[in-house]
């Protein structure tokens, strides 16, 4: 395997390996497949659609289960006959997407969609693509020039490649400005992918595994088109803090784009960390943690979050290792050093690999320890750069000008202190330098994964080949020393590394000092907690654990019935119960024409009156529409609210016989000429005197929170707070509350953005049954119930009502139960209507039939 860390999967080689597997060249071909698209200009318009579907589908039927790898480069290489006539093909042996087929089951057949790193002139794309599907079963999206380099060196290296190593485009100089012709070129490559997964997809059986930041909105259009396909998505590089990722323009359209995956997957719980909270804070999702798997809420479905550092090829390191080249190479590289400490990096020549930060450290140590002049030696490997421009042009003269100052000031006759290697070298070179390296300092400032601390561990462990030439005892202990960058996935896995800040100079020159001196019983046990770890999780382990995680995810997936929401790359499904349906006007109003004996449950908070409305009192719509209702003598009507007393007496004071419920239900008054009471025993209240302070507390040292207090509850609230401190603070209080107050009649739940504390029993599920009991006493058995709330509170009541249409002897027989919340969404409601508005209009459309049916006159 090449050097090379995974912050992108365009070049996962930089140069060749021993070839192990087969080429192929142009022949007879059988497999055919409907042709979608060869090539594509730029589409214009992000609002074009796919007709969406849950599981119809006109895609070729396909019998085996298939796993179906997209990523911007098939793992396969094309190369020019000699005589020009025509192409032959070879497996890309150190590609990872190869590679984790080891990890995969023999049963599973794999399919690749990705493109060719060489360009296809467009007469030969449809014989080379029916080539790659019958010998590699590959699927090759042809994109042309102009396409593929503001796709490429655009959008993806330019802007977002940077961004995501944390590098902002403060100036036209750092990577340019955001271009909304990068951005419709990357929308349109990673369409034209959807179209060529499309041509062998079987959406009832097969799963997508999606990789990388070069395709994040494919999630969009495969969800588009097929509501409950089984698809993945992996991450490779590193995803910024939110204060850096908000900065992109389109920074929801790529949020809402990975969330229409089943499973996303990060190298490390840091950047998935980012993740979830810009999800929180730019989308108002709300993620948790169950028998440890994360899990993101996004519209009744649940977005799994896999946290998991991809591992090496052991077999094909393994074989490097055993080729008679690597011993060869081995022993003369021992000879070149010999009597010297070999000090060893290996990176790409790009701004975030540390390279020049690295070899000021070799100054700095050459400096103050003067005593190791003529014994220690830094090889460092650069590997040509992946990207080009000027950026990478300053990194390499700024290179050889540090190392040209060095080995000037510290070099003796026959000896230079630093050995820059800046040319191709075979993975066996590499792994001949890996072995005899007495250190390896992988300091890059930012790198998504970075494997090469991996392989240098490997290499290190040796085998008898490398031991025999080397001249070693094969029973000895094995030593190495690894020097990581914090900055980097693999150094949370590496805990027999020195992990140091590649900032600070002088810590990085410290902990080569304290390699160079470590004694041999800790440079073993340091191998030993390494290798360990590397041996047993290789790319074969990392892919199993994703598949088996992705077929978790989506094991429900037959069971849902899903409705699709938005345009364009807004697009979401939004998966609910078979039987959860919106709530027809004409349906109900019929059904409450037909009836005598209605009983209607209205919330207040968030369905009469919208949640964030800065006037919290009723509108004169909704005044209205109540006066109506209760003014019908069939109908019982009662207003649910979470509000004090005081002011639902006062907004609602015209109702005489409307029932008002405050405080969730903890207060009933039955008319306007009525004593309120309590809906549970009344207890004491001593356990406010102990519970408000612990919140002052906490609104003091929280921003943004402030406490609501009613007659029976106290809530917390944060709703202005900063998302994630108020989240940690929320979560604080509550263990702090729960620990002093578990004496006592409470009990302490969270809610939206907030903490509250009531008396035991207290739900507004009471208030459906005391609605049910009290017609019940009067010999009134309800033949129409509508019940209507909007969040978890509301549940309740939703509950006591399907209940007591269930087996309750409180209605009808032929009842007609109407259980309605607001937003398509889970929930114990069998209906749903999306908002305020349409939640009066409803109302309004049954309370006119009272209307005319009354001779009472309308409230003015």
């Amino acid at each position: 395997m090449v050097s090379k860390s995974y912050s992108n999967l365009l070049d996962l080689i930089s140069c060749d390996s021993p070839k192990i597997g087969t080429s192929t060249g142009v022949g007879n071909v059988s497999k055919r497949l409907t042709r979608v698209m060869t090539a594509a200009g730029i589409i214009s318009e992000l609002e074009e659609e796919y007709p969406a579907s849950s599981a119809a589908s006109d895609a070729p039927s396909v019998q085996r289960e298939k796993l179906i790898i997209v990523s911007n480069q098939l793992p396969v290489r094309a190369h020019r006959r000699t005589d020009g006539t025509g192409w032959y093909f070879t497996w890309d042996e150190d590609s990872l997407l190869l590679q984790l087929k080891d990890g995969l089951e023999d049963s599973l057949d794999v399919t690749y969609v990705g493109c060719l790193r060489e360009e296809v002139d467009i007469r030969e794309q449809d014989e080379v693509a029916q080539i790659l599907l019958d010998t590699f079963n590959c699927i090759p999206a042809f994109l042309p020039a102009d396409l593929l380099s503001k796709f490429y060196h655009g959008f993806c290296k330019q802007y977002l490649w940077p961004l995501f190593h944390y590098m902002l485009p403060l100036s036209p100089d750092l990577g340019g400005r955001f271009d909304q012709s990068l951005w419709r070129a990357y929308v349109s490559v990673n369409k034209i992918f959807a179209d060529k997964v499309m041509e062998v997809l079987n959406p009832e059986e097969d799963f997508v595994w999606v990789h990388d930041y070069h395709l994040m909105v494919l999630p969009t259009f495969l969800r588009k088109r097929f509501n409950r396909l089984k698809l993945g998505f992996f991450l490779h590089s590193p995803f910024p803090s939110s204060e850096i990722y908000r900065t992109l323009p389109i920074r929801d359209e790529i949020l809402r784009a990975l969330l229409n995956a089943d499973l996303i997957g990060f190298h490390t719980f840091d950047y998935a960390r980012h993740f979830l909270s810009c999800c929180s804070r730019l989308l108002g999702v709300t993620y948790q943690s169950k028998r440890g798997y994360i899990g993101v809420e996004y519209y009744g479905r649940t977005v799994n979050i896999k946290i998991l550092p991809v591992g090496i090829h052991m077999e094909q390191l393994k074989q490097v290792m055993d080729h008679e080249e690597t011993g060869l190479q081995a022993a003369e590289l021992c000879e070149s050093f010999k009597n010297l400490v070999v000090l060893l990096g290996v990176d790409d020549m790009d701004i975030f690999k540390g390279i020049s930060l690295k070899l000021l450290a070799m100054e700095q140590l050459l400096e103050q320890h003067a005593n190791w002049r003529g014994k220690v030696v830094l090889v460092q490997i650069a590997n040509p750069a992946r990207g080009r421009g000027r950026d990478v042009q300053e990194v390499q003269a700024e290179t050889y000008s540090i190392v040209e100052r060095i080995n000037k000031k510290f070099g003796l006759p026959g000896y230079d202190p630093v050995v820059l290697i800046d040319k191709p070298l075979q993975f066996y070179e590499k792994v001949a330098y890996y072995v005899i390296a007495d250190c390896c300092l992988v300091t890059a400032v930012r790198d998504g994964m970075n494997l090469i601390p991996y392989e240098y561990t490997i290499s290190r462990h040796g085998n008898c080949r490398l031991d025999q030439v080397l001249g070693v005892d094969p029973l000895s202990p094995k030593k190495s020393v690894l020097v990581v960058s914090e900055f980097i996935g693999c150094s949370p896995s590496l805990s027999g590394a020195i992990r140091v800040n590649p900032w600070n100079v002088e810590s990085v020159s410290e902990a080569m000092y304290s390699a160079l001196c470590m004694g041999n019983m800790e440079r073993q046990l340091r191998h030993e907690k390494n290798y360990r770890y590397v041996s047993t999780h290789d790319v074969s382990y990392w892919a199993n654990s994703y598949v088996q995680d992705l077929e978790r995810a989506c094991k429900d997936h037959g069971k849902r019935r899903c409705w699709s929401v938005g345009f364009g790359l807004t697009y979401r499904v939004v998966a609910l119960d078979p039987n959860f349906r919106k709530l027809s006007v004409e349906h109900i109003v019929s059904a409450y024409r037909r009836c005598r004996n209605r009983a209607i449950l209205l919330d207040y908070d968030g369905a009469l009156m919208p949640q964030f409305s800065v006037n919290k009192g009723p509108s004169e719509e909704a005044l209205r529409v109540i006066t109506s209702l209760c003014r019908d003598p069939h109908n019982t009507v009662y207003i649910v609210s979470g509000l004090d007393k005081e002011t639902m007496s006062r907004w609602f004071s015209f109702a005489e016989r409307l029932v008002i419920a405050a405080e969730h239900g903890y207060l009933i008054r039955k008319t306007k000429e009525s004593e309120w009471e309590t809906t549970v025993p009344i207890i004491g209240f001593e356990w406010k005197q102990i519970a408000e302070p612990i919140m002052k507390l906490y609104t003091e040292t929280t921003d943004g929170a402030a406490i609501d207090a009613t007659e029976s509850a106290l809530v917390w609230q944060y709703q202005y707070a900063d998302p994630d401190f108020g989240s940690c603070q929320a979560k604080e209080l509550l263990t702090h509350l729960e620990s002093v107050l578990s004496n006592e009649p409470v009990i302490v739940k969270t809610g939206p953005r907030s903490v509250e504390v009531k008396p035991q029993g207290v739900t507004k599920g009471l208030v459906a049954e005391r609605l049910l009991s009290e017609l019940e006493e009067r010999s009134v058995r309800a033949d129409f119930v509508l019940c209507i709330g909007d969040d978890r509170s509301d549940e309740d009541m939703f509950e006591v009502i399907n209940q007591a249409a269930a087996a309750g002897p409180f209605l009808s027989p032929v009842a007609e139960v109407f259980a309605c919340t607001m937003g398509q969404k889970p929930s114990k409601a069998k209906y749903y209507l999306e908002d305020s508005s349409e939640i009066l209009r409803m109302l309004q459309g049954i309370a006119n039939f009272s209307d005319s049916s009354s001779s009472a006159p309308l409230l003015a």
